[in-house]
């Protein structure tokens, strides 16, 4: 996701809702800089465990998400979306108590319970994670069978950026000239369908073939270079992989077909070294219509194995 590395915390046809249940949708953001990627691990924080651990509190019985993309540790995300199931009585409980509409009542009560989560994992993570929207989703939704794509993006100083402390936490410090139209050349060789395993790790019995829909690079007016990716889904570490390798290109140690060659070769080996996750972000998570979002679901399983 992986910027989707494993299973979902419930995927397929069991994370269907129950009809007797609400699913509400989540628009989340973190800084990744605290946790051990999204996914619950049982010794190290998480996005995913703090969250829950907020709406256990709040439910007052164990929660559950299901996130679109799965990130990797020290990853962020500024558009990140989840599902979380309740019951009727439960949604109208929380409007009920606090006065008003549930979804504002869960956005007021989850940010007291999640800051206390927070400040338990260390001062480092306050105010880490921010739910900016909560909502009952249409029919059919699923945060992660039901997506389109997802976008991350990807900051690079090189010396003609300079280096600035103030945003090192998010920000890949490159020691070489980088010549971005080189950087595009890989890049664009290696848009569309094709078997992505070269730049990811796979998982067993879970393709690698991804759409890889937008693959550029762009110097900003302060000098620092972006990357803007966009695929339906990613296998994991695919998007590091990728600028990983093209790194290689646009500062001059390999030449412009170098990724395409990879590519075609469907060989994983040392050659491909992984970008660092720090300056990572997943930033818009794209849905279709309210009516195409079960038949989205539905196509999305029967082309992924559950364990992709």
């Amino acid at each position: 996701m992986s910027e989707q590395p494993a299973p979902a915390a419930s995927t397929g046809p069991a994370d269907e809702p129950d009809r007797r249940s609400l699913r509400i949708r989540l628009g989340i953001a973190y800084d990744g800089s605290p946790f051990a990627g999204w996914a619950t691990q049982p010794t190290a924080p998480t996005v995913q465990g703090a969250l829950e651990a907020g709406l256990t509190l709040l439910l007052r019985r164990p929660a559950r998400l299901t996130v679109a993309g799965r990130t990797d540790a020290g990853v962020h995300a500024r558009g990140q979306v989840a599902h979380l199931d309740v019951t009727p009585a439960e949604w109208d409980g929380l409007g009920r108590r606090h006065g008003g509409d549930p979804a504002d009542a869960l956005l007021r009560r989850l940010r007291g319970v999640l800051g206390r989560v927070l400040s338990d994992i260390g001062p480092h993570a306050a105010g880490a994670i921010v739910v900016h929207s909560a909502a009952t989703a249409p029919s059919g939704f699923d945060a992660r069978f039901s997506a389109l794509s997802r976008r991350y993006s990807y900051r690079i100083a090189d010396p003609a950026a300079g280096r600035d402390p103030l945003v090192r936490g998010s920000t890949l410090w490159h020691p070489e000239p980088l010549d971005v139209d080189a950087l595009n050349g890989s890049a664009s060789a290696v848009t569309g369908v094709a078997d992505f395993l070269p730049f990811c790790k796979p998982r067993d019995h879970a393709t690698t073939v991804r759409d890889l829909q937008r693959f550029r690079f762009v110097r900003q007016p302060d000098g620092v270079v972006v990357a803007d990716v966009v695929a339906d889904a990613f296998c994991h570490h695919m998007v590091r992989g990728l600028i990983g390798a093209a790194l290689h290109v646009g500062d001059g140690r390999r030449d412009t077909g170098w990724l395409r060659e990879r590519l075609d070769a469907r060989i994983r080996d040392s050659a491909i070294r992984l970008a660092p996750p720090h300056p990572l972000v997943l930033e818009e998570v794209t849905y279709p219509a309210a009516e195409e979002l079960a038949a989205r679901a539905t196509a999305t399983r029967a082309r992924r194995d559950p364990l992709d």
